[in-house]
């Protein structure tokens, strides 16, 4: 088994706007860091990771960074930082990163994204992460940070809530590990509450972004458009509760003023759209919308943008 107290190999799966982000401070930390990044190895590898920030620019080199898993050490923990689009990868992708006492931490958008870890590694030995990130990369191994960066992780208990959680000395070590990189990161019990309430964000803001082609202002300074993204929010609250999760009216407000707060912002779905990339819309929007409808729940207008998406992908 992973031990307490003992150093740990950290790789990260996807050096993009979020692993690049959270990856380059771990590594920056000291910590050992391990990255697969496929299509950026060679620029990575002679110049470094990039990554301009609000909090303060610096660069990682040199950087463990590798073209394919098979060229990389096993690992203790492995933070997946790619889109759950590309879940089909996954066995190709971890399998030669795994040691038998292997934690999974996924940083995915959507719900019971970890369930295909978990189907990999084994119960008890998924965590997952909710991130509240303002992130982009902007050219080869080069991130530009312009707000947030708070993650909520917590272990995944399966889609029953039943499963066997990663141990809470393990937990507590790679909780420590982020707040020594300098990486604001609250452990949580209740990782499901932390998944649909981030998904309160997620519903209208991707999706609107997308279906309206608008960046968050621009969503946030019309009124009908505004009105439109609270009524998603209440309706993935009711989505949220039907499936046992209670969510307070107070975090539809406090998730407005954030919003509003918030430095002008494409969404990662409407950027993957514009590029004509496939996007997370099972996800952040199907799965969400089958797990209330399974419960006898029909939220009517995540269901009608769920089409539209599904429309404007094809």
């Amino acid at each position: 088994m992973l031990t307490p107290n003992s150093k740990k190999r950290y790789a990260i799966v996807g050096a993009g706007a979020l692993g690049g982000y959270y990856g380059g401070l771990l590594a920056k930390s000291g910590l050992d860091v391990h990255f697969l990044t496929r299509s950026d190895t060679d620029h990575i590898q002679s110049r470094g990771l990039r990554v301009d920030s609000i909090h303060g620019d610096f660069v990682v080199s040199p950087v463990q960074a590798y073209s394919s898993a098979h060229l990389m050490p096993p690992c203790d923990v492995i933070i997946i930082a790619l889109k759950s689009t590309q879940n089909h990868l996954i066995r190709e992708l971890v399998t030669p990163l795994l040691k038998e006492e292997s934690v999974f931490l996924v940083l995915q958008n959507g719900l019971h994204v970890e369930s295909e870890f978990e189907a990999v590694a084994g119960s008890g030995q998924v965590m997952g992460g909710c991130c509240f990130l303002c992130s982009n990369k902007v050219g080869p191994g080069h991130i530009r940070h312009m707000d947030y960066g708070h993650i909520a992780m917590g272990a995944y208990l399966g889609e029953d809530g039943k499963s066997p959680a990663v141990s809470q000395s393990i937990q507590n070590e790679i909780h420590r590990d982020f707040l020594e990189a300098g990486i604001r990161t609250e452990l949580v019990e209740n990782l499901q509450y932390s998944r649909w309430k981030k998904l309160m964000w997620n519903i209208p803001f991707n999706g609107l972004s997308v279906a309206m082609n608008a960046p968050t202002d621009k969503v946030m300074t019309s009124p009908a458009a505004r009105q439109l993204a609270i009524d998603l929010m209440v309706e993935t609250q009711a989505s949220a509760k039907v499936c046992g999760i209670e969510i307070a009216d107070k975090e539809i407000e406090q998730m407005i003023a954030y919003t509003d707060s918030m430095v002008p912002y494409d969404s990662s779905m409407r950027l993957d759209f514009l590029a004509g990339r496939t996007m997370e819309i099972e996800a952040i929007v199907g799965r969400p919308l089958r797990e209330a409808k399974r419960r006898g729940f029909v939220p009517k207008k995540i269901e009608m943008l769920y089409q539209q998406l599904c429309f404007l992908q094809k």
